[in-house]
């Protein structure tokens, strides 16, 4: 079968002949029609302890030997993975799409989704406080700044290095305000100008130095959740900056398969009623190689191929 093969850590993906998924016991036989890139795909493509060659594993949707349109996470069986016609997949981690949900927003809501919501929700946002999304021109991003609203935010504020995606944010309407941060001393100025009296709410998808920066923004009481590490794993925290406030940091994947789907069709509820809405780059599935270099340079939209009839 085709797939988009990495054949050693540090490699860029390649078109290429691949051997086809075996039927297993408790695990099921899917034709991938539709496959989505995301930023731990690529993470986790050279991650210790990853036997190659393996296909890229993403997210996917596809159709099981009885017809059936489902789902499926970055879990398939090694080495498989949703860049290939055919991929084999844990029967707890395939979960049902419904008619009226397309495949880039039963992708778009899986990963990122959940990695929006979570921590949204655990931050208990009140009625008419100040968000900031921290990193927020990506996928996770975007989806975060509009639950960020329907979980009741009063003013959402977007920030980022890139002024061009931080300004079609703007053009959507799916923020009140933007950060354009510049990597120096200014942006925490910059953060400060937006806040009002101090941001509520952080949601930090970078960490580093941005999160540190956003810390100075806030006002007593905030509550600060880091999900992504992006921009640096090491802080050096001034202690005084945290006092009376809240810094969390939370996983949001390492939940069981059924607590997952839970939290998905939720938010394909949530989509479908909220008008929840991302951009999206689409690739040629010949094309995966350009797909992921993209994907490493930051695309500011989700990425995705249609894989059947390639």
């Amino acid at each position: 079968m085709k797939a988009a093969v990495i054949t050693e850590r540090g490699a860029l993906p390649v078109m290429q002949d691949f051997k086809e998924p075996e039927a297993q016991d408790g695990a099921i036989l899917i034709d991938v029609d539709t496959a989505g890139l995301g930023g731990w795909d690529v993470l986790g493509a050279y991650r210790l302890g990853v036997a190659y060659p393996c296909v890229i594993r993403g997210e996917g949707v596809g159709r099981t030997a009885e017809g059936k349109r489902v789902y499926f996470g970055e879990r398939s069986v090694l080495p498989f993975g949703a860049w290939a016609e055919r991929t084999l997949v844990p029967a707890e981690e395939v979960w049902d799409v419904p008619d009226h949900i397309d495949d880039r927003t039963a992708i778009t809501m899986g990963i990122a989704g959940t990695g929006a919501l979570i921590p949204l929700e655990t931050a208990k946002i009140q009625p008419g406080e100040t968000v900031l999304i921290l990193g927020g021109t990506g996928t996770l991003g975007q989806i975060a700044l509009q639950l960020a609203r329907y979980l009741g935010a009063g003013k959402v504020v977007a920030a980022g290095r890139s002024e061009a995606a931080l300004a079609r944010l703007k053009e959507r309407g799916i923020t009140d305000a933007t950060v354009c941060l510049k990597g120096d001393e200014t942006d925490v100025a910059a953060l400060k100008a937006e806040a009002g009296e101090g941001y509520d709410v952080v949601l930090d998808l970078v960490c580093g130095q941005p999160m540190l920066n956003a810390l100075k923004a806030t006002r007593w009481g905030a509550r600060i959740v880091t999900v992504g590490t992006g921009a640096g794993r090491q802080l050096n925290l001034d202690i005084a900056d945290l006092l009376f406030r809240t810094l969390s940091c939370i996983g949001t994947g390492q939940r069981p398969p059924a607590d997952r789907r839970k939290i998905w069709e939720r938010l394909l509820d949530i989509t479908t009623t909220e008008n929840i809405t991302v951009d999206y780059a689409e690739f040629d599935f010949d094309e995966t190689p350009k797909a992921w270099e993209s994907q490493v340079n930051g695309p500011h939209a989700k990425i995705y191929a249609r894989v059947s009839g390639s």
